[in-house]
């Protein structure tokens, strides 16, 4: 029979060994069943999310990564995106045109800002002109927010991500989103919860602070299940989904520095202090975990870029644009020559090579003016306010094709039989929805 209510919760780093520490997670487990997830390359959140929201590939919906390089305006966007970037239909879509009157909402999945959904609820922070945040959130309905922050205060930006990342980001989600099921009922709900993300990072995937990560987020996940199943005016399904495994990593990759040194990138001095020159670089790399998208300004030396990383410890792949379609990531958003580390280590931004000529922004929390994603904002010394510039301190990283069960995730619903198999790709998570809703898949 048809699910009446489906919720899908999507969690950063959830592996399978991972349910023994999450009594509240096995009990939802044991109403159905669970199974290995395979991540899809790069496994990273915002192609994760709309993987398995559209049924397709980066190939196809563009999510290369979380962040785009627009060619036309030689500019970085870190995080930022509409969804209108989206070029496949997601799940709320199809629903949506199946049955005008079943309701969705979106909770924190990133590139939902814009999304054709009746709720939403996703971090927005006003940037001031004095470079300053305001803490606010994108809702849909516009008003809601308002709400959501007159019963629960702000939601708290600072906890989200960064050095004072913690549980109570992953809460406030939690009690906005069932503040919000109470009143619109929603027929089919995607939740977004951060919290495993951070201490894997920081820490190692199984060392002890992770472990009571995975404590404090499932004390979370019981009290929003419990809630949903006593207010939702519905049978109610749920669907798990580890969006990706980190992994342990002891090596890191510079390949801006690689350019650099070979005389394609350029800096501009502000300050005494370089910068990265865009526009005067014959080539350079926005760089995300364990992938790298180097972007070459004459399609002649691409040969020449990609050989500079052929055999270079750490890397596992040097990828032209031709042989991108053999892992689902040809698209025109993708670099010109793609980088692929191996498990064990990941790319760091860094463009210079002394580092008191580091820009102003490589000491703070910048996640939009760095050319890349920066985990080393983890480690600030509180005191000084001050990022330290040593990439070795990162110990786990994701984003690199899965070869080995480490790099797994897990699948888990509360339908039995669903996930017979032994294992599941992400993208088949948009399909096994839309069953629970009698949808046959347009993917197909």
């Amino acid at each position: 029979m048809a699910a009446r209510a489906l919720v899908l919760l999507t969690i950063p780093g959830l592996r399978q060994k991972d349910l023994i520490n999450m009594p509240h997670l096995l009990t939802i487990a044991a109403r159905g069943d669970s199974a290995p997830l395979v991540p899809s390359f790069p496994a990273l959140t915002c192609p994760a999310q709309v993987n398995m929201t559209t049924g397709c590939s980066p190939a196809q919906h563009g999510v290369v990564a979380n962040g785009y390089f627009w060619r036309e305006k030689n500019q970085i966007e870190m995080w930022t995106a509409w969804n209108q970037e989206i070029q496949r239909p997601q799940i709320w879509e199809v629903l949506k045109k199946h049955d005008p009157h079943l309701s969705t909402a979106v909770w924190f999945p990133l590139l939902s800002k814009g999304a054709k959904a009746d709720y939403i609820c996703t971090p927005a922070p006003i940037h001031n002109p004095d470079g300053s945040e305001s803490l606010w959130c994108y809702t849909q309905p516009t008003e809601l927010y308002g709400e959501l922050r007159d019963a629960l205060g702000h939601f708290p930006l600072m906890n989200f991500w960064g050095p004072m990342a913690n549980i109570k980001s992953s809460q406030w989600i939690a009690e906005s989103a069932i503040l919000a099921m109470k009143k619109y009922q929603p027929r089919f709900f995607d939740i977004y919860l951060p919290h495993l993300d951070y201490a894997a990072q920081k820490f190692g995937p199984n060392a002890p602070e992770t472990i009571q990560a995975l404590h404090d987020l499932d004390d979370v996940i019981g009290h929003l299940y419990q809630e949903f199943e006593h207010h939702l005016h519905f049978d109610l399904e749920w669907l798990v989904a580890g969006e990706y495994a980190i992994t342990d990593v002891n090596h890191v990759v510079y390949p801006n520095r690689v350019l650099r040194d070979a005389g394609m990138l350029a800096v501009s001095k502000q300050d005494s202090l370089e910068h990265l020159d865009i526009p005067g670089s014959q080539a350079f790399a926005m760089v995300d975990h364990q992938i790298a998208h180097l972007f070459v300004k004459n399609p002649s030396d691409i040969s020449a870029v990609a050989k500079l990383f052929q055999d270079q410890p750490g890397i596992d792949l040097v990828l032209t644009q031709d042989q991108l379609s053999d892992v689902g990531l040809n698209h025109p958003h993708a670099g010109d020559v793609v980088l692929i580390s191996t498990s064990n280590s990941w790319f760091a931004y860094y463009f210079w090579n002394d580092d008191q000529l580091a820009p102003p922004y490589a000491r703070t929390v910048d996640i939009h003016r760095k050319p890349g994603y920066d985990p080393v904002e983890l480690y600030i010394d509180l005191p000084s306010r001050t990022i330290p510039l040593n990439a070795d301190l990162v110990k786990g990283s994701h984003g690199a094709l899965v070869k080995q069960d480490s790099q797994k995730s897990v699948i888990i619903s509360t339908s039995a039989r669903k996930i017979a198999k032994s294992s599941h790709k992400d993208t088949e998570i948009f399909s096994l929805i839309l069953n629970s809703f009698g949808i046959s898949s347009p993917q197909a």
